[in-house]
């Protein structure tokens, strides 16, 4: 007999993934590709969004067929600050643009002196705009510099809700992609920012549907899409009864406070803090630090200093009594005393003003005894654990349609946690 799954699509900038679910949520197939770039009418590179397209289409067509699955519903995680534009026939008409493209300090400017200025509008939007991450600069560059395009748009949808209406479903928006850096949410007001509707870039956003939206295309459901850093959350706040804030570790490390709703402060917003919103509508307060980054660069510099190998910190471990530069085990030591110094600094701005008692580490730094300990002991009060979900943005997209496509309950050990 088949066995029921559901097929997820979770795109990143690199790595396109196409999983099937069981019902237990545990991988049964997975496949992995690089799409070759392309370039923008600048010569910029960007997506390639009709190799794509033409993947995401194809791969569906054949899971769909394959006689060892019932695909129930299908659905889609996708990198943010990115949008795909169509013409009124649903045709791609504009690159799908890198978020990393710079953004041009005169157009910026002006942006600012019509809308309120800098500081009203980051704090407005919850986020920092002075560049193409964030998306809604994106539109708002397309209308001045190529006012033509612009015209010729009928809408622009974020790059996992493109990837839906390829497969089918519906022209909608997203409230985790409208609401992710993109300068396009008002948080104050809930609603979309006034310069979206004197611009005339609303006239361009599709309906925003609820994230769990789940339509019938042929024998299955399709659903909608989601922001993958939306989706990753979702697997911690389906399995978790306490409120906790999740500790991201990687090059950047990023503090996620979903129990956090007071408003972003100026001063939050000068040390890289934002809000996001989740599929549930509720703010996500961050705050980013790039300490992977530093402990990367560190490393290598103590390896050759000490004529060590590039990865001997991994077996340090913890001793409290160590200090100083004299040996690489008490130089780690201070480097990472000085990492967490940093890290609950940034941490502290995701949590003041929340009831928020426990931190969920994941991604590398949760695997290394010397920070847990001393981020431990930053946090006394707290529970402060590893914890990791495997394919996290993955399992969220398919956990949002849960009820629409799962005969069982919400699986209790999707989370592996440690000391």
């Amino acid at each position: 007999m088949p066995t029921p799954v559901i097929a997820i699509f979770d795109i990143g900038k690199t790595n396109k993934k196409l999983l099937l679910f069981d019902e237990s949520y545990r991988v049964r197939w997975e496949e992995s590709i690089q799409l070759p770039e392309t370039k923008d009418e600048d010569g910029y590179p960007c997506e390639d969004v009709a190799a794509l397209t033409a993947w995401v289409q194809i791969k569906a067509a054949e899971v769909t067929t394959d006689a060892r699955w019932t695909v129930r519903a299908i659905n889609c995680s996708a990198y943010g600050a990115s949008f795909v534009h169509v013409d009124r026939e649903g045709r791609v008409v504009a690159p799908l643009y890198n978020y990393l493209k710079p953004f041009p300090q005169p157009l910026l400017d002006q942006f600012y002196y019509d809308h309120g200025g800098a500081a009203a509008l980051c704090c407005q939007t919850a986020s920092q705009l002075k560049d193409s991450l964030s998306s809604g600069l994106q539109l708002y560059r397309l209308k001045y510099e190529q006012p033509a395009l612009f015209e010729e748009i009928a809408w622009s949808l974020h790059l996992p809700q493109y990837l839906s209406y390829a497969l089918g479903g519906p022209l909608a928006s997203d409230i985790t992609s409208i609401g992710c850096h993109t300068g396009l949410w008002d948080f104050e007001r809930n609603a979309y920012h006034r310069w979206v509707v004197m611009e005339g870039v609303g006239d361009k956003l599709p309906p925003l549907l609820a994230s769990d939206t789940c339509l019938p295309i042929g024998a299955r459901r399709l659903g909608i899409g989601l922001h993958d850093s939306s989706a990753a959350l979702i697997p911690y706040l389906r399995t978790v009864t306490e409120p906790f804030l999740q500790l991201s570790t990687g090059t950047w490390c990023v503090s996620l406070n979903p129990f956090n709703e007071t408003p972003l402060t100026p001063a939050q917003l000068d040390l890289d803090c934002l809000c996001y919103l989740s599929y549930q509508r509720k703010p996500v307060k961050a705050a980013r630090l790039f300490a992977g980054y530093t402990h990367e660069q560190e490393t290598q510099r103590l390896a050759r200093e000490f004529q060590k190998p590039l990865d001997y910190f991994a077996g340090v471990q913890y001793d409290q009594s160590l200090t100083g530069t004299a040996t690489y085990e008490a130089a780690y030591h201070d480097l990472i005393r000085d990492i967490v110094r940093q890290q609950a600094a940034s941490t502290q701005l995701a949590l003041d003003g929340s009831n928020v008692t426990q931190i969920l580490v994941d991604g590398g730094f949760s695997k290394n005894p010397i920070f847990m300990h001393l981020l431990a002991q930053a946090f006394p009060g707290f529970r402060v654990q590893a914890a990791s979900v495997a394919q996290a943005s993955a399992i969220g997209a398919a956990l949002c349609l849960h009820e629409h496509w799962n005969t069982g309950t919400v699986p209790g050990d999707l989370m592996t946690a440690g000391d």
